[in-house]
């Protein structure tokens, strides 16, 4: 323990720079909600449906709420039901437990709705691709109209194919 305290008492402090107040983040940050309001002229309403991933794609959704990417600060929020969204945002592939809620889902978004598929899984099926329990991707069973690859897709990525929707619309 005594030559732990020794070793941090002789290193002294790390000579990293601290880092800049203005990277590329802050700078997109601020094209974004200017594009959101331009195009939408208000927030833009997501649910959520894990049509049956693995979670990972969930996480990095789920990481567009922390401090750093702040969508709710940009116009973007999470709703709880599809009466109330303007987008679906589908990760996983749709297995056959989910075919009914996923089609229920989309019935309840009022038009114009967009639909993004998020993940491997949902725009091809994934590792997951051929069994028994998978409907298949989510463009088997609804019109996609942005598909997000990678497993999981990025944070920003995920925000990137978001926008991407909203100026299709």
């Amino acid at each position: 323990m005594w030559q732990l305290i020794r070793q941090f008492a002789r290193s002294g402090h790390p000579d990293e720079p601290a880092p800049t107040a203005e990277d590329a983040w802050q700078h997109e940050e601020r094209e974004i909600r200017r594009e959101i309001l331009d195009v939408l002229g208000r927030a833009l309403c997501i649910r959520q449906i894990d049509a049956g991933s693995c979670n990972g794609c969930e996480l990095e959704i789920h990481a567009l709420n922390n401090p750093y990417y702040n969508i709710e600060g940009l116009g973007i929020k999470f709703v709880a039901s599809p009466r109330h969204a303007d987008l679906l945002l589908i990760t996983g592939p749709v297995t056959l437990n989910m075919k009914a809620a996923v089609l229920a889902a989309y019935e309840a978004t009022p038009a114009p709705k967009l639909v993004v598929a998020a993940g491997e899984c949902a725009c091809t099926g994934g590792i997951f691709a051929g069994s028994y329990a998978v409907c298949g991707p989510v463009s088997s069973i609804l019109p996609v109209d942005v598909a997000i690859p990678g497993c999981p897709p990025p944070p920003i990525d995920l925000l990137r194919g978001i926008l991407t929707a909203c100026r299709a619309r």
